[in-house]
């Protein structure tokens, strides 16, 4: 695996007052170079507090975060040179077109005027903006937007790229568009590590992805391989009439060729099990027998592994 780029030791957040918060509560992470690294977790888990102090908008109450070796706390400014920054929000400049929104930004980071609009041009073309280059923010859509945000962000060349809920309120189509702006970031050699609490976002772009509640990493690995600890291929919800004898039934149903667990869930059982031919007939007959209302049929997803870690579903 690749040197870590993105190194969090310790890192913990309160925020004081007469009821203390604690939003991030002794996070360790090591992000490798080169990936595109995801924080999951429902709203208020700690993935923006995380962010924000890794991008230098807030102070630890603990703890260490050195992006590319520069400690963010010791030297923020010299930690903003090699970072870009997508917020969960809209920051550009409504006073500037889409141009001067990048264009600016490149001087800012002291890049003379021929190169700076040279860099702008060449953004503008590589996110699809081109056409747009006079337009003011107020007149893009949500997803023009978002690829604005993210050009002006790595406009300076920056070695790892934060974005912060970065498909919130975009429809189907932009969200898609937005992911592939980011995958294409990669033959930049530019590092991602992104916030959301879209599931399936993250498994659709991420190599890595560790999951965060109440403050804390709750595991981190690949999607692939979060997926395959839920201990199956496939997934039957079964819904039943009633709950007599439902312990007979589990047992009946675990005792099936194939069937690699069986869980109690609110209104009848779930079964895990590896796809085999004739496998769902199996179990619907089984099933059948003890007042079989429903069955759904459903993969392993990266929120499956979040609510058996959690206990519940995803929180808006």
């Amino acid at each position: 695996m690749s040197e870590s780029i993105v190194e969090i030791l310790g890192l913990r957040k309160v925020y004081a007052g007469k009821n203390p918060v604690t939003a991030v509560d002794g996070i360790d992470l090591h992000v490798p170079s080169g990936l595109i690294y995801g924080l999951l977790g429902p709203n208020g888990a700690g993935k923006t507090t995380t962010i924000s102090i890794a991008t230098t908008r807030a102070i630890p109450t603990a703890g260490s975060v050195k992006i590319a070796g520069i400690d963010v706390v010791a030297h923020p400014a010299l930690a903003r040179c090699v970072i870009g920054v997508v917020p969960q929000y809209n920051t550009l400049d409504r006073s500037c077109t889409a141009f001067e929104n990048i264009y600016f930004h490149c001087r800012y980071f002291g890049m003379a005027k021929q190169v700076a609009a040279q860099r702008t041009a060449q953004l503008l073309e590589q996110f699809r903006l081109s056409d747009r280059a006079a337009a003011y923010p107020q007149a893009l859509s949500g997803g023009l937007a978002q690829r604005l945000q993210i050009a002006r962000a790595i406009a300076h060349h920056p070695k790892v790229l934060f974005l912060d809920e970065p498909s919130a309120g975009l429809d189907p189509q932009s969200r898609i568009a937005m992911w592939d702006a980011v995958q294409a970031l990669r033959g930049e050699g530019i590092t991602v590590v992104l916030t959301t609490h879209y599931m399936e976002e993250a498994d659709a772009i991420c190599d890595r992805v560790a999951i965060i509640d109440h403050g804390k990493i709750l595991i981190e690995d690949s999607p692939a391989a979060l997926k395959a600890s839920v201990g199956g291929d496939i997934i039957y919800d079964l819904r039943m009439r009633g709950v007599r004898d439902s312990g007979l039934l589990e047992k009946e149903l675990a005792t099936i060729e194939g069937v690699t667990r069986v869980e109690v869930i609110e209104g009848g059982l779930r079964v895990l099990a590896r796809v085999q031919d004739g496998l769902l007939a199996k179990v619907v007959t089984t099933a059948n027998e003890y007042g079989l209302r429903d069955v759904t049929t459903i993969e392993p997803s990266l929120e499956t592994v979040f609510i058996r870690l959690t206990g519940r579903d995803l929180r808006e």
